[in-house]
């Protein structure tokens, strides 16, 4: 499971509103995988932050499936993390396993989610 351990459950943008996809990492031919979180303000398309995704997790010799995605809103400064929407092209992901994951990572911010679009 070396190759699962070295990729970061999530990597998101510092601040701001930006797009965000759920992408479930799997060794190839293998039952090992765990679910990521990815996002950011560069993206114009969800499908942008998963075309990056996919030849780095190939390098690691994984393969990765996007889940869905949506928006992050991201407020540094008042600790808070709002996740809602859905992504066109990959349908809207589990935003409760999203939340799930950004809660590892920033520990002392309040983090919610909806199905609201905006």
């Amino acid at each position: 499971m070396a190759g699962l351990a070295a990729v970061a459950d999530v990597q998101i943008d510092p601040d701001g509103v930006f797009k965000y996809i759920l992408v479930r990492v799997s060794k190839k031919g293998g039952p090992e995988h765990k679910d990521i979180v990815r996002g950011t303000k560069t993206a114009e398309f969800h499908n942008n932050i998963f075309e990056k995704l996919a030849p780095e997790m190939e390098k690691l010799e994984l393969e990765c499936k996007c889940l869905g995605g949506g928006k992050i809103d991201h407020n540094s400064k008042e600790k808070k993390i709002r996740v809602f929407g859905v992504s066109t092209g990959f349908g809207k992901a589990d935003h409760a396993i999203s939340v799930e994951k950004l809660k590892s990572v920033y520990k002392d911010y309040e983090i919610t989610w909806s199905n609201d679009t905006k």
